[in-house]
């Protein structure tokens, strides 16, 4: 299983919710993959120190010769390794623009891991670019984070559409794993109006858990450690252990 966390709206939990996710795959003795495909490389941050990082996922997808190994690095969390970003990653869909496999290199670098991991996870920027394609093409579920905002459903129609037209040609397996509500806070009545407006549009593809704002989120990633060491205790820990849960119910 390769699930794209992809919105190209920032702000909205997506490296939050990459890993969370994937740590909470890995404390269920997975063996988990988890990809930075985004050059601010947040995930990346939250359980590595970047010093430490010699081969990233843009010298991966860039040298197909280079043994796969050499980009991947244990993270804090058993089960869990990384793939890290770096900040060069955002020179890649220029010197990929052109090449006959360009939507393709991301899937085929893959290959090698698909027999060593369970869940593959991957962290995406905030655009739809070619970078973004490389993880549509590449996966096989995509889950989107929407934020219950004002603009919350704000350009969902431009992703939903690049999601249809992967599935059209490069990759008909490619499947809505589902939409997750984050950073709601439910004391207002403008994010439980938006929580309706996003189920009315969504239906039974929108995720019954819900992810809370909460500040142990935000700071977790500070200690490189996911929520469930971190504040093992706290609304988002549960809350990210059901989605755990709810997306092993769907697949």
């Amino acid at each position: 299983m390769v699930i794209a966390i992809a919105n190209q709206k920032g702000g909205v939990g997506k490296t939050t919710t990459a890993i969370n996710l994937a740590a909470a795959f890995a404390r269920k003795g997975r063996r988990v993959l988890l990809l930075d495909l985004d050059p601010q490389a947040n995930s990346s941050i939250s359980f590595l120190d970047p010093r430490s990082v010699e081969r990233s996922i843009y010298e991966l997808m860039m040298d197909g010769q280079a043994p796969v190994e050499d980009s991947v690095y244990q993270s804090p969390v058993e089960n869990l390794h990384v793939v890290p970003a770096r900040i060069n990653l955002a020179k890649l869909e220029a010197k990929l623009v052109g090449d006959f496999d360009a939507p393709f290199r991301l899937k085929d670098r893959l290959e090698p891991f698909r027999q060593h991991y369970e869940v593959i996870v991957i962290d995406t920027p905030p655009t739809l670019g070619l970078i973004t394609v490389n993880a549509l093409v590449a996966a096989s579920h995509v889950l989107i984070p929407i934020q219950s905002s004002y603009f919350a459903l704000e350009g969902t129609d431009d992703l939903l559409e690049t999601i249809e037209k992967v599935k059209a040609r490069p990759n008909p397996n490619l499947e809505l794993l589902g939409v997750l509500v984050t950073l709601h806070d439910k004391r207002t009545t403008l994010a439980r109006e938006v929580h309706e407006q996003i189920k009315t549009v969504f239906g039974p593809k929108l995720f019954d858990t819900v992810i809370t704002k909460s500040v142990r989120l935000e700071e977790s990633p500070a200690y490189k450690e996911s929520i469930f060491s971190f504040a093992p205790n706290s609304s988002g820990a549960i809350e990210y252990g059901k989605l755990c849960e709810e997306v092993i119910s769907r697949v």
